[in-house]
């Protein structure tokens, strides 16, 4: 019988070290997770630092979009405008509150 006590340990100990790497893995992946941003020069890009900001409302981690800004419409008549869109640190806390169901980016357009 003390053979199977051992066993029984031994399975309690990896189960155990398999619990502490899969939670050290899901936090990692949580913890280290980054903002993306990525920027679009239109014409000759911006000539002056007028910005307009506006949230793009997406769902199911980014799957669905429901409402997206048009920058063509945000830049109004200009030519010349950058456009920068990104996931901001508000962007991120409000995607992990709701657990990835809501995922908002912002976007802002200088002319």
């Amino acid at each position: 019988m003390p053979y199977l006590h051992a066993t029984k340990k031994f399975k309690i100990k990896k189960m155990k070290k398999a619990f502490t790497k899969i939670t050290f893995v899901m936090m990692a992946s949580i913890l280290l997770t980054s903002c993306y941003s990525y920027q679009n020069v239109v014409g000759e890009g911006a000539k002056r630092n007028i910005q307009t900001t506006k949230w793009n409302h997406y769902l199911i981690g980014g799957l669905a979009p429901v409402g997206v800004s048009d920058a063509k419409q945000m830049a109004g008549d200009a030519k010349d405008y950058t456009v920068h869109t990104r996931q901001t640190f508000v962007n991120l806390l409000v995607h992990a509150v709701t657990l990835g169901i809501y995922s908002p980016t912002t976007t802002t357009v200088t002319k």
